[in-house]
């Protein structure tokens, strides 16, 4: 798996942190020093502790599990949906609606709402209706397609559930923490740590410090997924020449029989 080094993090800025009066205490065994007025990061914890949550991402991703990225700010939003989109896992970039993990069931009520109007269309049951209730069904399927066409193939509860900011992304974190589901995030210096299992201290402001980490982070769950895919298809033609080999001692043993 590769690994993060100083060197590229320290160009990425991941480094920088906030103002010293706005930091968080729990965020003490992170900081390497202040200077004019700003904490820094020490970067050596970062590329241990990205080390560590990337092993469990991959293992996470490699086992056909879900996780979920959270990144509603504006600088998170279009860095994520990128990078997130190639691996086929869920993500919410716009707003986190809340409930969406300890509600699960009616977001999932919700989804299947948005599959039902599109199979309307598909089987032309929406020609059959009039122009407004068209418009009406045609506007509550965009509203739930921003809200939730992100999870729609999330079927059941993420695995873990990995956040940007975790101020920005408290509610989130907090139905997480509820459910016991593993959390991942970028913590900056004015956040608090506690509830984060996979704590990765960085800058999550600047977009090139969002953008390593996340490139880091997607790069471990794509080798995740290529190594299940490697091992799906090692088994799938160890099934195949056990087949081929019974089907081709099977006429033997029955001429040796009737010998």
């Amino acid at each position: 798996m590769a690994r993060a080094t100083f060197d590229e993090l320290l160009d990425a800025g991941v480094h920088f942190g906030h103002l010293k009066r706005k930091w968080n205490p729990y965020m003490a065994p992170y900081i390497f020093a202040e200077k004019r007025g700003i904490h820094i990061i020490d970067l050596n914890k970062t590329v241990a502790q990205l080390d560590i949550a990337c092993a469990a991402l991959k293992q996470i991703a490699k086992s056909g599990k879900k996780i979920l990225f959270v990144a509603t700010k504006k600088q998170a939003k279009e860095i994520v949906e990128e990078r997130i989109k190639p691996t086929k896992m869920p993500f919410v970039v716009e707003r986190w609606s809340g409930g969406m993990l300890t509600n699960f069931g009616t977001v999932r009520k919700a989804i299947r709402k948005m599959t039902s109007i599109d199979k309307m269309g598909e089987d032309g049951t929406l020609k059959t209706l009039s122009k407004r209730e068209r418009l009406q069904l045609s506007r509550t399927r965009a509203k739930l397609d921003k809200n939730y066409g992100t999870i729609a193939d999330m079927t059941r509860m993420p695995s873990a559930v990995f956040v940007v900011d975790v101020l920005k992304e408290q509610i989130a974190v907090r139905e997480a923490n509820k459910l016991s589901i593993p959390t991942f995030a970028m913590v900056d210096t004015n956040s608090d740590p506690r509830n984060i299992d996979f704590v990765i201290p960085a800058n999550d402001d600047a977009t090139k410090s969002i953008a390593k980490i996340m490139d880091i982070v997607t790069g471990a769950i794509m080798e995740g997924l290529a190594e299940r895919k490697d091992a799906k298809e090692k088994t799938k033609e160890l099934k195949e020449s056990k087949e081929t080999k019974e089907a081709t001692e099977a006429p033997k043993a029955e001429a040796d029989a009737e010998k």
